[in-house]
């Protein structure tokens, strides 16, 4: 047989399978249906197990391709019985309340909290977000929430995650506690230098001051100065500024260039960070969820339940639907054993056809879910 014949005939089975694809979701319908009515949940994996060894039998060769169609076919069925339930969900109410507080132009001005001081990489992310903004500095990252709840700021402003040492636990901790939401985001490339007093050498420096995060990011280049002490500070500007109003002359800041010029240092050491693609990205969080026009990247915290393939039918929803994850990542749960959290991205919006009722069939679906925003990335 040519070519050209076998692709008639695949032409012809490929209509017939059409055909019986629409069929197939119009049950689907009727069987989402019949599930809202009765409460029943979308998702029951003793029946797709029972008709994946029924199709798999005497399958020979093609029994792991039978495998993966129907698997597929059970997800696409999942996410149109999804759209189709219209039981009442949290993230169905949270998403209607911050659509409906946003708006089509994100705001220029406002007051923005941020851990550090002038000089900072959260104050420079900071001008990025709010480029008409009030800056107010705060310690630490739990003050930037206090300054937000209690109404001193409209915005807080932290570091979520590094591409070098991975996420900020510590905010997404904060994030879940808190109840806040994320509003925007933006990236910064983050270029550390190693400062120091006017006229103090490479050879006198014993201590080297910085922000955990950036003394990990600078590991490499630390461990060439022969046996300096590293000691972590709260911020990268606050380093700067400590060893600018200290009279030791043996110390040293791992900050940037801005701060150098800020606090009358010297640059010993440029580009200092062990990885040249070395970005940090910024949120910027607020007490009551908006989600304003443009808003096309969604996070999630999720907890799936214990038992087998409970991550794959998560992970299958947004696939069903085309959705890119740009993040999985997992965190052990303090105080129980072999327990984990997921902390996910979606590029997607919640305005897109069926990322809602994905949304909501999630929640249903995990031991725990935690909507953390809608929102677009500066």
């Amino acid at each position: 047989m040519e070519l050209d014949d076998i692709r008639k005939e695949l032409d012809g089975v490929d209509e017939e399978m059409r055909a019986l694809f629409f069929k197939r979701m119009e049950l689907s319908a009727d069987v989402a249906e019949y599930k809202n009515t009765h409460s029943l949940p979308i998702l029951n994996k003793e029946r797709e197990r029972e008709i994946l060894a029924k199709m798999t039998m005497d399958a020979g060769d093609n029994s792991l391709y039978i495998h993966r169609f129907f698997s597929t076919l059970f997800e696409l069925s999942r996410a149109r019985q999804a759209s189709l339930i219209s039981s009442p969900s949290k993230v169905g109410a949270y998403v209607k309340e911050s659509l409906a507080r946003g708006g089509e132009v994100f705001p220029r001005t406002g007051t923005v909290a941020c851990q550090g001081v002038e000089g900072a990489n959260s104050q420079e992310a900071c001008d990025k977000l709010l480029p008409r903004g009030n800056i107010i500095y705060v310690k630490t990252f739990s003050a930037v929430f206090d300054a937000v709840e209690s109404g001193l700021c409209d915005y807080g402003v932290l570091p979520i995650e590094n591409s070098y040492n991975g996420s900020v636990r510590a905010v997404y901790d904060l994030l879940q506690r808190r109840g806040f939401s994320i509003v925007r985001m933006t990236r910064l490339l983050i270029r550390h230098e190693l400062l120091v007093k006017p006229g103090t050498k490479l050879s006198d420096i014993k201590t080297v001051y910085s922000h955990e995060q950036a003394l990990g990011q600078c590991g490499k280049y630390l461990s060439t100065l022969g046996g300096v002490k590293a000691v972590p500070c709260d911020n990268t500007a606050m380093a700067a500024k400590a060893v600018s109003d200290s009279p030791d002359r043996t110390a040293a800041a791992i900050s940037s260039h801005p701060c150098a010029e800020l606090y009358g240092l010297e640059v010993a050491a440029e580009d200092i960070q062990d990885s040249e693609n070395n970005y940090t990205r910024f949120i910027m969080v607020t007490k009551k969820p908006c989600i304003y026009a443009g808003a096309n990247k969604i996070s999630l915290i999720l907890s799936c339940k214990n038992k087998p393939g409970a991550l794959y039918d998560m992970l299958s929803m947004p696939a069903a639907l085309g959705i890119n994850m740009s993040k999985l990542e997992s965190c052990p749960v303090t105080g129980r054993d072999f327990e984990f959290q997921f902390f996910i991205e979606l590029d997607a919006s919640v305005l897109e056809e069926g990322v809602l009722p994905m949304l909501e069939e999630m929640e249903r679906e995990c031991g725990g879910f935690i909507f953390l925003g809608c929102y677009a990335e500066v």
